[in-house]
């Protein structure tokens, strides 16, 4: 019987999108992330087609183009919720340093654990294999940390986005380094930024200004339509593509910043607004959908039986030990005392298995054991699930504490009695 007809891939789609939702239900209540439970649903829909013999099946193409919009989209929807303010410049700036240090730090360390432990390893390759294991997962984070204070919740989304952001420049500059004759050392690299930050700034205002003016009800898929194909065109042209969607998520979400002087004479704002309110929503949508089967055809591809490798175990430990001493250093150093539950938020996810998938063949290490990449998201996202949950239980024990101390020394007053008259 044939198990991949088009019904029964319907069928099942239309299942994974349904427990996806139910998924994130029950990461509300409990912390666990939404992630690690589509990891899981495709780790048994491995075993089941195994069971079933449906044959083998390359879902590598498909993960590709998923991590890719993926990856669009959940930057996209970063972007719109960034509100550049005087007050925030700090925050911002911050969180940016934090991300760059934290960075270049676990990806020197975790560089140094590979080429020591994995036979055959050059330090080149070390470095390329550590960039993704090095980069937070803003597609974890941002759903996870909805339920803390602002600060708090603000200060993962800048880290986050800019963790992304930088570790996907890192990579490529790495990568170009392998070809000597395609490299332009710091200077070409700076000048590929500055040029990807002029493009996108004339990029954004022109989609905004010719956008406003389209009529039409459906323009919104033509706008994500339009983002995409700005990404591709800006990765074949050996641009840092990611930041495109970045500055025009920040343009549209901080329009009557971005659109002062003369310029707030082209703006009209009513119709720009409703723009970023319906992109805001659409985003979001998308965003859930290809991240529901991107990890869940991840969980499909990737091979249990290496978590169970000691050596896998001992270097994956390593590195996670190191991600979160050197996250303890620079949180203490930038932050304060005040740690917790940041100190640990850093789970790897999307973009580490992106660019895992992105590493040059003449780079790969045949030594390497993938099991690495999945023991560093799975015990960084169970950390981040153990962290949450202990701040959710402690945030409950101090506003209970707060309210019982702020009964106990209210003064307690007589009733008055109203005078009678016989």
């Amino acid at each position: 019987m044939e198990i991949l007809t088009s019904y029964n891939l319907i069928i099942g789609v239309s299942v994974i999108i349904i427990l996806s939702f139910l998924f994130n239900g029950v990461s509300k209540k409990t912390n666990i992330p939404a992630v690690l439970m589509l990891i899981m649903l495709g780790v048994g829909l491995q075993y089941l087609l195994e069971y079933l013999d449906a044959g083998n099946v390359d879902f590598f193409p498909v993960l590709e183009v998923l991590g890719i919009v993926g990856l669009i989209m959940i930057v996209l929807e970063a972007a719109l919720e960034l509100e550049l303010k005087r007050e925030k410049l700090v925050p911002i700036l911050k969180a940016m340093g934090i991300a760059l240090i934290g960075l270049l730090a676990s990806a020197w360390v975790a560089a140094l654990i590979l080429y020591n432990f994995i036979p055959e390893m050059t330090m080149q390759s070390a470095w390329l294999y550590a960039t993704p294991l090095s980069i937070l997962s803003s597609a974890i984070i941002i759903p996870s940390v909805l339920g803390l204070s602002g600060t708090k919740r603000e200060f993962h989304i800048y880290e986050s986005t800019f963790s992304d952001i930088l570790g996907i420049m890192m990579f490529y500059f790495l990568t170009g380094k392998l070809n000597p004759a395609e490299d332009g050392g710091i200077a070409g690299f700076s000048g590929n930024l500055i040029l990807t930050i002029v493009i996108s700034l004339v990029a954004s205002y022109g989609i905004i200004l010719i956008f406003q003016r389209i009529k039409s009800q459906v323009k919104l898929f033509l706008l994500i339509g339009v983002l995409l194909l700005l990404y591709a065109l800006g990765k074949k042209m050996h641009l840092s593509s990611l930041i495109i969607i970045l500055i025009f998520g920040l343009v549209i979400a901080n329009m009557k910043l971005f659109f002062k002087g003369k310029l707030s004479k082209f703006l009209h704002f009513e119709k720009a607004h409703h723009i970023y309110h319906e992109l805001h929503t659409i985003t979001a949508e998308t965003a859930f959908v290809v991240r529901t089967f991107f990890f869940v055809i991840f969980g499909l591809t990737i091979a249990i039986a290496s978590l169970w490798n000691l050596d896998v175990a001992l270097i994956s430990l390593m590195i996670i030990g190191s991600i979160y001493g050197i996250r303890f250093v620079l949180l203490r150093i930038f932050i304060g005392a005040d740690i917790i539950p940041q100190l640990f938020i850093a789970p790897r996810g999307l973009i580490t298995v992106l660019l895992f998938y992105a590493i040059p063949v003449e780079a790969e290490i045949a030594t390497f054991e993938p099991g690495i990449l999945l023991f560093v998201i799975i015990g960084t996202s169970l950390i981040m699930t153990f962290a949450m949950i202990y701040d959710k239980r402690r945030s409950s024990k101090a506003i209970k504490a707060a309210n019982s101390i702020k009964v106990g020394t209210t003064k307690w007053k007589a009733p008055v009695l109203e005078e009678t008259t016989r």
